[in-house]
């Protein structure tokens, strides 16, 4: 497997630092470890979920107030959202519905799909897929309305057939609650933080507990799904955004450096990298790079490409953009972009694949959200008296040297 070019940082000025392979090794550990390992955050979160679980509403109102000023009603009614929607302007609403048709459409196609078979004489085998009863989808607020992430969580929860879709946002903004009108949820929150995650997970007197949590959030946010997961389904660790691109000297330089700071906008543990064979397109970068990037960003140069895609591998990164001829060489990533006109923005608003995405390393395991997490696949078999005849002699030797004479006995008994 190929390796990053030898040697450090490379020769320029202050601003986003360019590196190669000796100063690699403190950025790849601060690329998988950003969250999961802080300790003190843990420490931060757990007395807040402990106290919502035991407290319940007067303890889910005392952290909103103290944390994100709460001084309305924990639920939003029906009129407000149908108020929000009507106060769209029109180019928005036209907006949020194109959007939300092809975020949805990609969720309907997404969906695992009931069958059954037979698998042998008198052996009928396959699966049934039932949705979820309720789902809590998280929508981060920060410094900016996020309408897109309700409708990547809510109008995916409703195209998977979920009957009971709750979103918490601390401080939605109009747009918001225009987005959760349109996505179909059935309860918005104004809540957020820790305090939210635990509402949702064990419940309070005024929000019933779900069977599974959804959405991005800060590293208390993410922290606080871990903290409840035992008790709790969640879909997987949605933190702090990622973009690693991997361009040769022939990309564009100002869009590339657009693309990273876009994400690295979001917020303040975001990362942003540029993996290239070429100095000069780094320098290029550099140059263009605007000042979020300077704190949330870095370039690599490597060796060659095939070095690049190595290292990309490896860091498994949240959004992963690439040229269409590297597409095969892909193993680990949240969501690829794949050439020049194909910007992240895209992926976070409305081409239709999701942008609620797994981050530190989680692009090793699975993809992004999508409709099969709000979905239950359920196995089913079922056999006839010939079908089972034939099964029996390979049940009761299994079970023999399983030492499990019950499970044997439990066969034989049907010819005693």
């Amino acid at each position: 497997m190929s390796e990053p070019g030898p040697g450090g940082r490379a020769p320029g000025g202050r601003g986003l630092p360019i590196l190669s392979g000796s100063a690699l090794g403190h950025l790849q550990r601060r690329w998988g470890t950003r969250w999961s390992a802080d300790p003190g955050t843990l420490a931060a979160v757990r007395p807040i979920v402990a106290s919502v679980r035991r407290g319940g509403d007067a303890a889910l109102r005392r952290w909103a107030r103290k944390l994100d000023q709460l001084d309305q009603p924990l639920r939003v009614s029906p009129g407000e959202l149908d108020a929000a929607w009507r106060a769209c302007a029109p180019r928005l609403r036209r907006a949020l519905r194109a959007a939300h048709r092809n975020i949805a459409a990609m969720a309907r196609r997404q969906r695992p799909q009931a069958w059954m078979r037979t698998a042998a004489p008198g052996v009928r085998v396959g699966q049934l897929v039932r949705p979820l009863e309720s789902v809590g989808c998280y929508v981060p607020a920060g410094s900016h309305p996020l309408p897109s992430t309700v409708l990547m969580t809510a109008a995916v929860a409703r195209a998977a057939g979920v009957p009971r879709i709750v979103v918490v946002c601390p401080r939605p903004s109009p747009e918001v609650l225009a987005a959760a009108r349109l996505a179909g949820a059935s309860e918005v929150y104004r809540v957020g933080g820790a305090q939210a995650i635990a509402a949702l997970a064990y419940g309070t007197q005024t929000i019933r507990a779900v069977a599974k949590i959804v959405g991005p959030g800060n590293r208390y946010v993410t922290a606080a799904k871990q903290c409840v997961r035992a008790d709790c389904e969640i879909e997987f660790a949605a933190g702090p955004s990622e973009i690693l691109i991997v361009a040769g000297r022939e990309a564009n330089a100002e869009w590339i450096a657009a693309d990273l700071g876009a994400q690295a906008e979001h917020d303040e543990d975001a990362v942003a990298w540029l993996l290239t064979d070429s100095l000069a397109l780094a320098h290029r970068v550099r140059a263009a790079a605007p000042p979020v990037l300077r704190r949330r960003g870095a370039i690599v140069v490597c060796r060659d490409l095939e070095a690049a895609m190595a290292l990309a591998n490896r860091l498994a990164p949240e959004h992963l953009v690439v040229p269409r001829g590297l597409l095969p060489r892909v193993e680990n990533a949240g969501s690829v972009f794949v050439g020049e006109w194909s910007p992240v923005a895209a992926g976070d608003y409305a081409a239709g694949p999701n942008h609620t995405l797994p981050t530190a390393g989680g692009a090793r395991a699975r993809g992004g959200l999508s409709a099969a997490d709000f979905v239950k696949v359920i196995t089913v078999q079922a056999l006839s008296r010939q079908g089972l005849r034939q099964l029996a002699p390979t049940i009761t030797t299994l079970a023999a040297a399983e030492g499990l004479a019950e499970h044997a006995r439990s066969v034989e008994v049907r010819w005693a």
